[in-house]
């Protein structure tokens, strides 16, 4: 291994718009970059003032080597360099021999595999029973001063959303969505409504067998208010009943504004109220019939004289009080039967009832009660009747107030958890985003799948043409930086329109150099019918020959037409660099940032494609191709487009001239022939074949405020 290391200042960030990545720039970041080149494998090539914040007793040192000495980029900034390499007894920074692994990676082994599942299956049953005890299950948690526990803060903050006794939302907004939310079962309580209805009225003719006519039709109004209520519930459920053969039967006018009728009352807090109101008032308007037909004095004129002649008298001859006393009953649990009707309209209309049955017991009609019969014979007859209705509260309350309870916590729950939900699918989303602002599209999907397990993922293409193209004479300051910012957004924003035909896709950005590839996924050019229509209004005219030669000529799958695609985007690249200079060459104190230049050179070949790392993933590609246009840009001349033999006898099969350069020395491969692809002033191809070309009007937008907008 060959490192280099030297410490300064530096800028960092993210420049451009496509396959954002984290960098730094600076002098000092040059510096390191050529330690490293310039050094010796197995030492770490270091500057002297690298060194001067070592202890150089823990080291052995070296001189550094002759080529740190020879580049000229170094002279530059003269500095003495070092090579260090590790003394045998001092220790490595991990401490012992051992390798250790970060212990969010979760590395598969064959000896612990077992073991990881058998502890992820114990958390798993974990975590899951302590989120069931704090699920909340009952209204009441008594608590007692000698038995002082440690309060679950989660549970605490559950039950502090609700109210003790009414169980309202202390969130008057949350309460207010609640009790405005659909009664999917309003139906079946009006059908209970109803029933309870008819035994009040049954009570009260077989309790009240002279009953006057004025009695008869205020129990005939109450049935019919109850009838028509339970008409208008039921009978859109009762005609699906019967519809249920023919799902496409269509209904008469009157019939369908019975069901608008009905699901406005469903859906209708106003309504429900009003309709829960009117059952209450008729069961009022039944009982009240029972009381003012009494004749109280006239009872007591038959009790006295029952007792003066000794003769046993009908002890109902007013009415029956314990029937009164059911009756009282059932209203009580009516009044507790609706839901999503305010539990606290519910609990007063249940404390009036009890107050008002307490009035006649006491005072009204003591008398009566007083000489009814009893439940026990040590308690007197009205505290018996008072009792039972007063039993008859406390259970419905309690019963309703745990429904009310579980109804709105589950509500709250669900609330709660959409939101998470909601959350988590945002969240999903800026990940899927920002992934596939990281890695091409096609291999988001399978990195979320299975880099996500840390498993190795790999391509391998046959044909696949590289571009390196770096900008030169910039200098690493923070003006230029942002000029530099600039033109890469400008180059990604022409990225876009390649990327969606003809699948270029940008690997990284490393200083000033752009490193683009073609040929990544032949989805698209494999399949000639998927390219019949380009949208020729966004593309550049040299692109119309891959078109066309896709439609005549078959190559045995060779895709060598990625070369001339990559060639045509790096010649879009100067395109818009030139239109970026002039723009910035308008602007007096911007005037010496326009005179960047820029170096491209493509090399076309086999190469491998992959994901590496398991933190900050990042897809990258390897290869002789990728060496071979490495080489080519950083032996070529700005202002030109450098290609090997292969990739210039592959573009001159696209009519572009290629001009042999001559022998070029390539480290790795000593001299081999190289070529510079054929431009002309006006930036178009040369054809082989002198054919007039159409140059493709280049749009730049400068994101810089202070440069403002140029067009060309």
């Amino acid at each position: 291994m060959r490192i280099g290391v030297h410490s300064g200042t530096l800028f960092a960030g993210v420049i451009g718009e496509a396959k954002l990545q984290y960098d730094i720039w600076g002098a000092d970041v040059n510096i390191a970059s050529l330690l490293e080149s310039t050094g010796k494998p197995g030492y770490v090539h270091v500057s002297g003032r690298t060194l001067s914040s070592l202890n150089a007793a823990e080291y052995k040192i070296f001189p550094g080597t002759e080529a740190a000495q020879r580049d000229p980029e170094l002279q530059k900034h003269p500095m003495s360099t070092y090579l260090l390499a590790a003394l045998p007894y001092r220790n490595s920074g991990l401490g012992d021999g051992s390798v250790r692994f970060d212990r969010n990676l979760d590395l598969k082994t064959v000896g612990t595999n077992r073991k990881s599942q058998v502890s992820q299956a114990i958390s798993l049953s974990e975590e899951l029973r302590e989120e069931f005890s704090k699920m909340p299950v009952g209204g009441f948690k008594f608590r007692f001063p000698w038995s002082r526990r440690e309060r679950d803060l989660k549970h605490e903050k559950v039950e502090r959303d609700l109210g003790i006794f009414c169980v309202a939302f202390k969130d008057k907004s949350l309460e207010w969505d609640y009790l405005h939310q659909p009664d999917y079962i309003f139906k079946y309580s009006v059908l209970l409504g109803w029933g309870i209805g008819c035994c009040l009225i049954y009570i009260q003719y077989v309790n009240n067998a002279y009953l006057w006519y004025t009695a008869c039709i205020i129990d005939v109004i109450a049935f019919l208010v109850l009838t028509s209520l339970l008409f208008i519930c039921w009978f859109k459920k009762v005609c699906w009943w019967r519809s249920r053969q023919n799902q496409h039967k269509s209904y008469s006018k009157l019939s369908c504004a019975i069901f608008h009728m009905f699901e406005k009352i469903q859906h209708s807090f106003v309504l429900r109220v009003t309709v829960y109101m009117m059952m209450v008032l008729c069961y009022y308007m039944v009982m009240s019939l029972t009381l003012i037909n009494c004749d109280q004095d006239q009872y007591e004129l038959d009790i006295i004289q029952s007792k003066l002649f000794h003769y046993e008298m009908d002890p109902f001859s007013c009415f029956h009080p314990w029937a009164c006393t059911n009756m009282v009953a059932l209203i009580l649990g009516m009044s507790y039967t609706f839901a999503r009707i305010p539990f606290a309209l519910k609990t007063f209309i249940g404390c009036s009832e009890a107050v008002f049955f307490l009035l006649i017991v006491y005072f009204q009609f003591h008398f009566i009660f007083e000489h009814s019969s009893t439940t026990c014979p040590f308690l007197k007859p009205e505290i018996a009747h008072f009792s039972r209705v007063c039993m008859m509260l406390v259970t419905m309350y309690a019963k309703e107030r745990q429904s009310e309870f579980n109804t709105k916590m589950n509500y709250k729950l669900n609330l709660d958890l959409q939101k998470k939900q909601k959350s988590a699918d945002v969240t999903n989303q800026s990940i899927i985003i920002l992934l596939n602002n990281i890695l091409p599209s096609h291999v988001v999907e399978v990195y979320l799948n299975s880099l996500a397990k840390h498993e190795l993922y790999h391509e391998n293409y046959r044909m696949v043409s590289v571009m390196f193209a770096k900008l030169t004479n910039f200098q690493m300051d923070l003006p230029s930086l942002r000029v530099l910012h600039d033109i890469i957004t400008e180059f990604d924003r022409l990225l876009y329109a390649y990327k969606e035909y003809y699948v270029v896709e940008k690997i990284k950005v490393v200083g000033c150099t752009y490193m683009a590839a073609c040929g990544l996924d032949f989805s698209l050019i494999e399949n000639p019918d998927r390219n019949s229509k380009f949208g020729s209004a966004s593309m550049s005219s040299e692109m119309e020959q891959v078109r066309s030669r896709q439609e005549s000529t078959v190559r045995d799958n060779d895709h060598d037409e990625v070369a001339f695609i990559m060639t045509t985007f790096a010649l879009d690249l100067m395109r818009v660099l030139s239109v970026c200079n002039n723009a910035y060459a308008d602007k007096h104190f911007v005037r010496s940032l326009s005179t960047s230049e820029i170096r491209i050179g493509i090399s076309t070949g086999q190469i491998m494609a992959g994901v590496v790392g398991a933190s900050q993933p990042h897809y990258d590609i390897w290869g002789n191709a990728v060496n071979m246009a490495s080489r080519m840009e950083s032996t070529g001349l700005s202002g030109h487009i450098q290609v090997t033999k292969e990739t210039a006898q592959t573009l001159e099969e696209f009519d572009i001239q290629c001009t042999y350069r001559g022998l070029t020395f390539v480290k790795g491969r000593g001299e081999i022939p190289t070529y510079f692809v054929g431009i002309d002033n006006d930036l178009k191809f040369i054809s082989s074949k002198t054919i007039s070309l159409v140059e493709r009007p280049v749009t730049i937008h400068l994101s810089h405020d202070l440069h403002g907008t140029k067009e060309r």
